[in-house]
């Protein structure tokens, strides 16, 4: 039987994001080598460091991957190569010609920590340390499902060798689950139950129908409609959930443009006041109460297709006045927004618009990023990423250079010494 991935008595730090393993990583010591045999070492140093690089990997196929050349670089200084030809290092070699305080000092290159740079080249080992998968075992999932694309097609082989040039690229919605903060017990209960009502037609109609004609009922028959199905399925013990229409006490719709838009301004005050990094659930009810109130407001189109936020509140304004219009005759009563009221709307306007509430995703929303990530967020230099697109382009191999090498481990040279010495000799 195979040990826990994450174990907490004989340590192997892995490829991932879990708070287990950023434990071991802190409890991880150089190994004992007094009382070893060199064979001994070799063993131990390759097993350790083999189950952070490449632990997906069978032994055979990284044997076969494995290359004793090592790439590396020597960094020239251009403002002294565009000066000079180099003529005055070879002057007075051996006659004792130094110039006293400015010794040149040349770091070591570190070879043997690109022993496992072949690995870097595998697709997941790519989309892992682009920040697209909280682990390798993760990214190699994604490509196996066929959620990522090489150079814009699909790729279902997770040891597909980039080539330097090469674009790949995550569907987003990956990408927010992988890196996004997990839902707790209450909103995968409303997850379930929202899956459950789209999936499950009532009378030979669709939910969406159902839904939409749902909007159009009064406020009290629609509230019912809306929550029965959320409070139907609580025990006994457990908190009501709540997806209100609405805030406390309020209709679908207020009345007169002037309580629609007090009500918008009281709420953007309210959401973006205090912690915008912890989000209780209060904070999370006034957010949905606030985007159905805009959408309803706006009208169903207008509200997800203006892409200018200065725009979306000049329509939202506008149609407010032309509702006063119809109803009054005249545009009476709309309050002139102030510079601070028009920047909480435009806030409250953006974070509906680009990180919304919705409870039928699979993580957390308004989206979060998820624990212990800032100490595994790092990009090497191989690699350029857009996380807005959630695309990355392979840039080069990579390589060592004088005090640095860029395949990223966590363990010390003499490790990866040990570890290449041990398939050196298997070669």
């Amino acid at each position: 039987m195979r040990r826990k991935f994450h174990g907490l008595k004989r340590i192997k730090v892995r490829q991932s994001w879990n708070k287990f393993n950023l434990y071991n990583l802190a409890q991880a010591k150089p190994q004992q080598v007094e009382w070893k045999t060199y064979f001994q070492q070799k063993w131990q140093a390759k097993s350790t460091s083999r189950a952070y690089h490449g632990e997906q990997i069978r032994e055979k196929q990284w044997q076969r991957m494995f290359r004793p050349h090592m790439a590396s670089v020597v960094p020239m200084n251009h403002a002294y190569l565009s000066r000079s030809d180099g003529s005055e290092l070879a002057a007075g070699r051996g006659s004792g010609l130094d110039v006293a305080g400015k010794k040149r000092v040349i770091s070591r290159t570190p070879y043997m920590n690109m022993t496992y740079a072949p690995i870097e080249r595998r697709l997941d080992t790519a989309i892992f340390r682009a920040l697209f998968a909280s682990s390798t075992r993760q990214a190699r999932q994604f490509v196996v499902h066929g959620a990522v694309k090489v150079n814009g097609k699909k790729m279902i082989y997770p040891g597909y060798l980039l080539n330097p040039g090469d674009m790949f690229q995550v569907e987003p919605d990956r990408v927010l689950y992988a890196t996004g903060a997990p839902k707790d017990r209450t909103e995968r209960r409303v997850g379930r139950i929202i899956r459950g009502r789209s999936e499950s037609p009532k009378n030979g109609v669709p939910a969406e129908t159902e839904a939409a004609e749902t909007e159009g009922q009064p406020n009290e028959q629609a509230r019912a409609s809306e929550t029965a199905a959320i409070t139907a399925t609580e025990e006994g013990g457990d908190e009501a959930v709540d997806v209100p229409p609405s805030s406390k006490g309020q209709g679908n719709a207020p009345s007169t443009p002037q309580e629609t838009l007090t009500r918008l301004l009281s709420r953007a005050r309210s959401i973006f006041d205090g912690s915008k990094d912890v989000l209780p659930g209060k904070r999370k009810k006034d957010l949905r109460a606030f985007q159905r109130t805009v959408r309803r407001a706006m009208g169903r189109a207008s509200a997800t297709e203006t892409a200018d936020l200065d725009a979306e509140l000049t329509n939202l304004i506008s149609n407010l006045s032309l509702s006063a219009t119809t109803e009054a005759g005249s545009v009476t009563g709309i309050p002139d927004l102030s510079q601070e009221d028009q920047r909480a709307m435009r806030a409250a306007l953006r974070e509906a618009r680009d990180n919304p509430v919705d409870a039928s995703k699979p993580y957390a929303t308004p989206w979060r990023p998820r624990e212990y990530m800032s100490a595994f967020a790092f990009i090497p230099r191989f690699l350029e990423v857009n996380q807005k697109v959630c695309s990355a382009v392979y840039l080069r191999h990579p390589v060592a250079r004088p005090g640095l090498a860029e395949v990223p481990s966590p363990f010390h040279t003499d490790t990866h010494q040990l570890a290449f010495n041990w398939y050196l000799r298997r070669r």
